[in-house]
């Protein structure tokens, strides 16, 4: 049985990989301008120039699409603590350094856009949002202090960029706003191409050293949580989106999970030892668990609109 790849090991040999799929992401990425998606003649001042503060009536957003917008942003916000994570797990030299700068580059443009729309539009409340801003960016990233290695930062981005893309797209088809939805689309495409960077380097990483990258896979996936988690009225906020198909179980499942692991073929590889069957049976059971507690949330979740529905029906 060979010995674990140290990090340093990992880096070297994974850097090729690196700088091929850096240079595939540089021609395929589409630069675009934050600026391009927000409609500037709607915004007037606020009090302290002599206009008008904030309040709800402003607002064309539904409360869910606030809630999706808000959370959205403030996730995107928190971008210090991402390149710090990222930089100590990678590497600040050629191709790794070179991807973790343009990768921060390109996710900033997600808030500036996405703030410049909100407080344009006066779609939310900006004196809470800034609020919620300082506490969230404070806080910092609240990831488990065991997700130590090179390995586990691949596989966990892998999951949360493909996760924050559906969370975009459907917080576009909520806002029931043409330019709203067009903006979420463009940041969306962005999340996808990260992801495919993320994907590619994984897939690499499991010809490499299958073993390392079997367990990182399993202790990610057993343990994922959205990067947001932390903010300001998470689980709240986090609860109606869920109830409202912005980003639930079953999308977790079914359009994250599953697409990623078939790519890096889990199920049917046959280069594990017995300590990365180990790895792979573990995971497999808490697919299995979670594919059980995918449909009881579907029937909670359905009785639940249900009951909605029929009180608004009543009047």
């Amino acid at each position: 049985m060979g010995r674990d790849l140290t990090q340093y090991e990992l880096l070297a040999e994974l850097e090729p990989v690196v700088a091929e799929n850096l240079d595939r992401h540089l021609a395929t990425a589409k630069n675009w301008n934050p600026h391009d998606y927000v409609p500037w003649d709607e915004g007037r001042n606020f009090s302290a120039l002599g206009g008008i503060d904030w309040e709800p009536g402003q607002s064309r957003l539904s409360e869910v699409a606030r809630v999706a917008m808000i959370t959205n942003l403030l996730t995107e916000d928190n971008l210090p603590s991402y390149h710090r994570t990222i930089s100590e797990h990678f590497c600040r030299d050629g191709a790794w350094g070179t991807w973790v700068d343009r990768w921060t580059a390109e996710e900033n443009r997600h808030a500036i856009v996405m703030r410049d729309y909100l407080i344009v539009t006066r779609g939310v409340d900006p004196v809470a949002l800034e609020n919620d801003r300082m506490v969230h960016l404070s806080r910092g990233v609240q990831a488990p202090e065991y997700f130590l290695g090179m390995l586990d930062q691949v596989a966990y981005v892998t999951f949360q960029e493909l996760a924050t893309r559906i969370s975009h797209r459907c917080t576009g088809r909520v806002c029931e706003d043409p330019l709203a939805d067009a903006m979420l689309k463009r940041i969306a495409a962005d999340e996808n191409l990260h992801m495919l960077f993320y994907r590619n380097i994984g897939s690499a990483a499991f010809d490499l050293a299958p073993d390392q990258a079997m367990e990182s896979v399993t202790k990610i996936v057993q343990d994922f949580a959205m990067p947001g988690r932390g903010m300001p009225d998470w689980r709240r906020n986090g609860v109606l989106m869920v109830k409202h198909g912005i980003y639930d179980l079953r999308q977790h499942l079914d359009e994250v999970l599953l697409p990623v692991l078939r790519i890096w073929d889990i199920f049917d590889r046959t280069d594990f030892t017995a300590r990365g069957e180990r790895s792979r049976e573990e995971l497999c059971r808490y697919l299995d668990k979670l594919s059980h507690d995918v449909e009881r949330f579907e029937e909670r979740r359905a009785r639940l609109l249900q009951r909605e529905a029929a009180k608004t029906a009543a009047g």
